[in-house]
């Protein structure tokens, strides 16, 4: 019997880091160029010195920094330019965070084969001279393996051990930069050579999914953010800037894309086709979610053809073998490789394991092309040839239990989404896409609803957090307009916003006159208070001190405290509609009444935009979102 014979493989290797750059176009943490030196040129380097095929998914945003690195050169990163800098010039603080980052290092496969480097971990103090050499060692630790055996000047480092000095610094930055314009390259030869396919995914990396409606996570029976609505629109435009992106690269449309995170469903399939791309890929969770148990051949939906990979021989390689060694771990994955029949898509990071593996991974992943050679090896624009099985019913999911809780769910993670739609929607109506599409599109990737709430741990969290709602405030000041507060509010952080609102208790019956009439007349309503938030995270809400709002049988009200009340100019928006029928008084304080008919749904978003002299000085609230109903019940919370 030739087992062999039975089972093709199709490997893919998944290659991603989420966009690290702040609003002035700084690296805030240094994983593109440290993954740049020890993975992004070795793995497809190491597999072309087999006979195996295999493919590769470059994310957009991935090629996009690593072009703006090599640009930039290393003062675009935060952490070579402190690394660079001589101890004695860094303050106390940049020489912790320099510390802090050079302790990340894996200490059993990085730290430990650099006898000084571990000397050094174990340490809580260090002179000026220690800090040069945890530095070098820090960054020796994180050479691949073509470096190390190609680079002179490393292997210099390697064998000098210790003693290290500036001129040190100079030479290996200067030697890691040369290297850097290597890399996408050499990918474009292998896929013209035919040893590789080069896929990618949408420009950065979102659940698509979820961008084109989050009610497709009710499956999941959690709980969703507030009043979403779809960005159908931006999920489009992740596609086409994904194409734009590869074509300018590798000088052709892709073929092929990895969803982010395997995440499908029948609507984002259909954005696929229209974008002619040929093929996708998922985990075979959702292929049994779809009634089907054979993941082992190609399949098509609706115009597209859709590969399943091998869960368990997939997180073999991902989690599991790096604790053994690497001649029995490939021999355990022939074993269960001949279990098979068909064809096996092996789909995993291409990036991330190797640092748990001993030497990089480099003798695991020698040993694995090896025994791979004798199986017939596929990269994924091949299998475009083969007669797939048609799939009458396609399940939504991710590769991550089939559902999506990981990106959405809970209440960090909700309070993530809930500030992304309260931006678009209050930008809509300015028509201005072109000044804000990277920040937005950016803000919808996947990586930063990963890190919010429950699942996931990194030291990095708060770095996480103020890059997100950094790229949010972003949008805004493009637009030369105030952000609301509330983005300025940590999402990681205890949450103080709830503790400034009181809800609407019972119908209210103001008069209308810009005046305080009675202390009786907003008893009872919900009220916002604007002061008490921390003003220097925005200076537009000095102008505003509370909101109140309510309603009664007929009409829905709304009170502004300000200093300016009559200067203001307000303009009112339910959901992006411009409402103008309605009623006001401006004097002590503004007073607004609308009628309920102008309510076209159920439930509104309320938003008001202020100017003073001709220029907008705030969104309100600027908390929060404010939502009103035609029919209240005043026991419910109107304001998440």
């Amino acid at each position: 019997r030739d087992v062999a014979g039975e089972i093709k493989v199709a490997l893919l290797w998944h290659m991603h880091q989420p966009d690290y750059r702040d609003s002035s176009g700084i690296f805030t943490m240094p994983w593109v160029f440290l993954h740049a030196i020890k993975d992004y040129y070795d793995m497809p380097y190491l597999l072309s010195q087999s006979q195996v095929k295999a493919s590769f998914n470059l994310t957009p945003i991935l090629i996009e920094q690593l072009d703006y690195l090599i640009k930039s050169g290393y003062e675009s990163d935060r952490f070579l330019k402190l690394w660079i800098k001589e101890p004695n010039t860094l303050s106390s603080s940049e020489r912790q965070e320099l510390i802090k980052l050079c302790h990340t290092a894996q200490y059993s496969t990085m730290v430990s084969p650099l006898p000084r480097f571990c000397e050094l971990y174990k340490k809580k103090e260090y002179s000026d001279s220690e800090i040069v050499d945890l530095e070098i060692c820090f960054i020796l630790s994180w050479c691949g393996a073509w470096l190390r055996t190609n680079e002179k000047s490393i292997q210099e480092l390697i064998t000098k051990g210790r003693d290290f000095n500036s001129s040190d610094k100079q030479r290996l930055l200067k030697t890691l930069f040369n290297f850097l314009p290597k890399i996408l390259p050499l990918y474009d030869s292998l896929q013209k050579r035919g040893q590789i396919s080069i896929s990618t995914t949408p420009y950065s990396h979102p659940i698509l999914p979820l961008l084109i409606d989050t009610k497709t996570a009710n499956k999941s029976y959690i709980y969703l953010p507030s009043d979403s609505f779809s960005l159908k629109e931006d999920a489009k435009r992740q596609i086409q800037k994904a194409k734009e992106i590869y074509k300018e690269h590798f000088y052709k449309d892709p073929t092929g894309f990895w969803p982010a995170e395997g995440a499908i469903d029948p609507k984002s399939v259909e954005l696929f086709v229209e974008a002619n791309i040929k093929w996708i890929a998922s985990d075979e969770v959702l292929l049994r979610k779809s009634g089907i148990n054979n993941p082992y051949k190609p399949y098509e939906y609706n115009g597209v053809k859709i590969f399943f990979r091998d869960h368990f021989l997939s997180d073999l390689i991902g989690f599991r073998y790096r604790y053994i060694d690497p001649k029995e771990a490939v021999e355990d994955f022939k074993q269960n490789l001949q279990n098979k029949k068909g064809i096996c898509f092996i789909i995993l990071d291409g990036e991330n394991a190797w640092e748990y593996y001993p030497n990089n991974g480099i003798l695991f992943l020698q040993n694995l092309y090896k025994m791979l050679q004798e199986f017939e090896t596929l990269h994924f624009d091949e299998l475009l040839s083969l007669p797939a099985q048609t799939l009458n019913n396609l399940a939504s999911g991710s590769w991550i239990g089939g559902d999506f809780s990981t990106w959405i769910g809970d209440t960090q993670k909700n309070r993530a989404w809930e500030l992304l739609f309260q931006t678009k929607l209050d930008l809509k109506h300015h028509h201005l896409y072109d000044k804000i599409e990277n920040d937005l599109l950016v803000a919808e990737g996947s990586d930063w609803f990963w890190w919010y709430g429950k699942g996931h741990y990194t030291p990095f969290a708060k770095n996480f957090d103020k890059l997100y709602r950094g790229h949010l405030i972003s949008i805004y000041k493009s637009l030369n307009l105030p952000p609301p507060s509330d983005l300025f509010v940590p999402i990681f952080e205890e949450n103080p916003i709830q503790a400034l609102i009181n809800e609407p208790k019972e119908k209210i019956h103001p008069t209308i006159d810009g005046r305080v009439s009675s202390f009786f007349e907003w008893l009872g309503s919900g009220m916002i208070d604007e002061r008490n938030l921390n003003t220097t995270m925005q200076e537009s809400n000095i102008y505003i001190e509370r909101i109140y709002w309510g309603c009664d049988e007929e009409m829905f009200y709304f009170r502004i405290d300000s200093t300016k009340a009559k200067e203001l100019e307000l303009t009112l928006f339910f959901e992006e509609e411009m409402i103008k029928d309605y009623q006001i008084a401006q004097d002590e304080i503004i007073e607004i009444a609308v009628s309920k008919e102008l309510l076209k749904k159920k439930t509104v978003e309320v938003r008001f935009e202020l100017s003073l002299d001709g220029s907008i000085v705030g969104i309100f609230p600027s908390i929060g979102r404010l939502f009103i109903s035609k029919e209240p019940k005043f026991e419910e919370n109107w304001f998440v």
